[in-house]
């Protein structure tokens, strides 16, 4: 039991800490300027790039077979990864409607 329990330790540590995402609120972009804007759209460019990274990497880690459960704390994590990227992707395109609409050069 000890072995199932180091085994699982990294894959549960992982999921803890990929399930932390603020809600999005569009209105929090209105009193933002252009150079802000893009700093935050590149930001959450930046934080999809690592979620997705992190996400193929616990994709592709081996669970033994010994290790009961093993494959389903790497498809939770896996699918907590995607909501979060999910999530990010949504915050990107309310940056990029605020971008639009108040800067000229955002294309």
């Amino acid at each position: 039991m000890k072995f199932t329990l180091r085994a699982l330790l990294p894959l549960t540590l992982i999921a803890g800490c990929s399930s932390s995402v603020a809600s999005i609120n569009p209105a929090k972009y209105d009193g933002m300027s252009c150079a802000e804007l893009n700093s935050a759209l590149g930001d959450t460019a930046t934080d999809i790039s690592r979620t997705a990274i992190s996400r193929g990497k616990v994709a592709n880690t081996s669970v033994p077979t010994w290790l009961l459960g093993g494959e389903r704390v790497k498809t939770v994590v896996a699918n907590r990864d995607t909501a979060r990227i999910e999530r990010l992707q949504q915050q990107q395109q309310a940056i990029i409607a605020a971008r639009k609409s108040r800067c000229s050069s955002s294309q």
